[in-house]
């Protein structure tokens, strides 16, 4: 009872920890930190999203979690690819042990351990609004991770999920702020240096990026770094 008490504590202590972050790349290496820190027998972790352009992997704690990011996009195979783009109710992976064949990942159980992997686990990232891709969390050490484990980086991935979506609505919420500051001083240059309306300063503005395939916020940057767009 002492256990689960002071366990519920450190979840408690985490969850208010992640929320606190200044940014989200500082809320993205708190979560895979506070994965080496409270799921039992994790050496590393990592976060993977899949997108259109491939993998990415996020706030890695050791090469070892790029490495197998990696090789699972190479080989489209891997519970943490499985996981990043489940659209079933299985949201939870584990392989037990490197060392024996796997009949779901045939390929790439084999070429992970000549990486290192002894074991993982694999959690997907979700709210009730999305889907955030998974939290993958590793040990060099065959069978390190236990149900307790797996309960950890389930609690873990949890309070991450609303954590990350937080900062990342935040993160764009200020992208979205300075970019319209910088359009609105691009467009006050050109009204004072060509004499023309708001209307028409952000019409030349916006034919440009249409024109050249260049978003407006690198248009507008341009024109505050040169004074114009020549």
């Amino acid at each position: 009872m002492e256990d689960w008490c002071a366990f519920a504590r450190q979840m408690a202590d985490m969850a208010r920890e992640l929320l606190a972050q200044d940014s989200l790349t500082a809320t993205l290496d708190r979560i895979t930190g506070c994965a080496t820190e409270l799921v039992e027998g994790c050496d590393a972790a990592g976060i993977l999203l899949l997108h259109s352009k491939g993998a990415q992997t996020l706030a890695p704690t050791d090469q070892l979690v790029i490495d197998s990011d990696n090789l699972q996009e190479r080989l489209h195979e891997g519970p943490c690819y499985d996981v990043a783009q489940t659209k079933n109710d299985e949201r939870v992976f584990r392989i037990h042990d490197f060392n024996e064949p796997s009949e779901k990942w045939p390929t790439y159980v084999p070429e992970a351990r000549k990486l290192g992997v002894g074991s993982m686990m694999g959690f997907l990232l979700f709210t009730e609004e999305e889907e955030l891709g998974a939290l993958n969390v590793y040990s060099r050490e065959p069978g390190a991770f236990t149900d307790a484990s797996e309960t950890a980086g389930w609690l873990l991935a949890s309070h991450a999920a609303v954590a990350f979506s937080s900062a990342r609505t935040h993160a764009q919420l200020e992208q979205a702020v300075a970019t319209r500051h910088a359009i609105g001083e691009a467009m006050g240059i050109l009204m004072g240096s060509h004499r023309i309306t708001e209307e028409q300063a952000f019409n030349v503005l916006r034919r440009y990026s249409q024109e050249n395939n260049t978003k407006l916020r690198e248009v507008a940057r341009r024109v505050t770094e040169r004074g114009g767009l020549n």
